[in-house]
């Protein structure tokens, strides 16, 4: 049974990294073809979109694999089925809301966004026409989230990992063929292209729902027996059942609008803020891709980091419960030193190379040198992400979901001010420091309540973490040393994008070699190993 759990586990981190990477790796290819306007447009679609999802779902998918899997290991296999019935039905009312909020809004949302005196950049109608595409993803993708959760709380990991794999590669599929045949084939328009890519949510959604539900009637015999065999088939009352759902659900959801918020901020503000000063719209509206675009970079660690440090989270809150402190303590430091051993590299790799891998990832067509910039400035965000990540989920695990709460909104408060204030000052950079400002003091927020609650020691870590530091530093100076060398060596005459090509690859590869060589011999690295030995036989055991 645990070597079961243990695999399916496995299948859906795969799965689960599988589908970043590709989300990822599809931007490349999707902004050759519709440039910086064009994917400003998708922004412009998919910002709304996530937080209406985000709400839609009100982190039910989590909550029910958490509700299914606690009376599951009761013997209770009806209350599952149940829930997932019910579950259903409160998914389809709230898609259907939710898609009927987000269509009728677009010409308000588009208003918003786009000011319809300057012709420069996207209309008012090419916005309203992208977002209301992707809004019909909203009658589909809560009602197969739900269906996830049933799988993943019955310890079937399978079904989901299938699904969220070949809905991202039906969705990537759709978005690129379509937006090739619409622009090269057929000849029409980049907001025609934009839209098909917006609705290829609803198809992945649609091909990912299929897969969940051929497996699930495949299963029903097997289902339906586990349910008339089960110990104790007790009926739960259904509003009681609703009520203890959506406890579990509110911490799920709360974590999840954080960064997705942030990012709307930005989308929504930035034209108008760099009008204000004096840019044109087609002018702002490159300013507002190429942050988008650095944001996608910078998030490729945050999500590795965060998937190594959130799988120690379980523990947390279990020996929380358990009062166990010493054990919390002892774990939080694990999680700390595993996310900065994997993204302050990456964020200081980001920095010193952030103009030759922008020019290497997006192109020449796609302002290499103001998205070089930006994503120089926005490296350090990748640090910044997953710290107010986990620490947000240690705050849930120790009972504090009204204290996160209120952090995040000083936070986000404080990021719509800095927002306005920096932009006139410093342009460019503004948003991206407002971002921070607002993430760091939710951060520093966690921290200050989560010393207090467990009497936890911030600088005891920072000693640990004194190597990691020093040896952050030498791959840096090894870093620069070698992009310094290897632009000095590479002719002129090579092009742009060859020069940037090979100085990434040459350097990135260089900075591997130094901080992975050196870094297996570290007392943290060491010390993590020995964790993951330790945990591996208590799971024998």
């Amino acid at each position: 049974m645990e070597s079961k759990f243990i695999r399916g586990t496995f299948f859906l981190t795969a799965a689960s990294l599988i589908s970043k990477i590709l989300g990822f790796i599809y931007i490349i290819p999707f902004t050759a073809l519709v440039g910086t306007q064009g994917y400003a447009l998708y922004k412009y679609a998919y910002g709304p979109y996530t937080i209406l999802l985000s709400i839609s779902t009100i982190g039910l998918p989590l909550a029910v694999s958490k509700f299914v899997s606690k009376y599951n290991e009761l013997g209770n296999y009806r209350v599952g089925l149940t829930l997932l019935r019910y579950g259903m039905y409160l998914m389809l009312i709230s898609g259907i809301i939710s898609f009927t909020a987000l269509y009728l809004m677009a010409p308000f949302l588009a208003e918003i966004l786009i000011d319809a005196n300057d012709p420069t950049g996207n209309s008012v109608e090419d916005v309203q026409f992208v977002i209301r595409l992707v809004s019909f993803a909203l009658l589909v993708i809560p009602a197969m989230s739900i269906f996830r959760g049933y799988f993943q709380g019955s310890q079937s990991m399978g079904p989901s990992a299938l699904s969220t794999v070949i809905e991202q590669v039906v969705r990537i599929v759709f978005i690129l063929v379509g937006g090739y045949v619409a622009i090269h084939l057929f000849n029409s328009s980049l907001t025609n292209a934009v839209g098909i890519a917006t609705f290829a949510a609803f198809i992945g959604g649609v091909a990912g729902f299929v897969v969940l539900l051929i497996v699930f009637f495949k299963r029903r015999k097997l289902i339906k027996k586990q349910r008339d065999m089960s110990p104790n088939n007790e009926e739960l009352n259904i509003l009681s059942m609703f009520k203890e759902l959506i406890g579990y659900a509110i911490p799920f959801v709360i974590t999840g609008l954080t960064i997705p918020i942030f990012q709307n901020i930005d989308t929504f503000t930035i034209n108008e803020l760099f009008k204000s000063i004096g840019y044109k719209l087609d002018e702002a509206e490159t300013i507002n891709s190429v942050i988008g675009l650095a944001q996608i970079l910078v998030m490729v660690p945050v999500s590795l980091a965060t998937a190594f440090g959130m799988s120690l989270i379980p523990g947390i809150t279990s020996a929380f419960t358990s009062g166990r402190v010493q054990e919390v303590q002892s774990k939080i430091t694990q999680t700390m030193q595993i996310l900065v051993f994997f993204t302050l590299p990456a964020a200081m790799g980001l920095c010193i190379l952030g103009k030759p891998i922008y020019t290497m990832v997006f192109g020449l067509e796609n302002s290499p040198e103001l998205g070089g910039g930006i994503l120089q400035w926005y490296s350090l965000g990748a640090v910044i992400f997953a710290l107010f990540t986990v620490t947000a989920a240690i705050m849930q695990g120790i009972n504090e979901q009204k204290k996160l709460i209120l952090g995040i909104v000083f936070g986000i408060i404080l990021k719509i001010a800095f927002n306005f204030l920096l932009v006139q000052y410093i342009g460019e950079i503004g948003p991206i420091l407002a971002t921070y400002i607002g993430f760091i003091v939710s951060i520093i927020y966690n921290i200050v309540f989560i010393k207090r609650k467990l009497q936890y020691k911030v600088l005891p870590l920072l000693q640990t973490l004194k190597e990691v530091f020093l040896l952050v530093l030498v791959m840096s100076i090894a870093v620069w040393i070698v992009k310094f060398l290897t632009e000095l060596w590479l002719a002129e005459a090579l092009g742009l994008y060859s020069r940037s090509l090979l100085t990434s690859i040459i350097s990135i590869c260089a900075g591997m070699f130094v901080y992975l060589g050196i870094g297996s011999r570290l007392k943290v690295v060491k010390g993590l190993s020995l964790i993951k030995k330790r945990n591996k036989n208590s799971k024998g055991e």
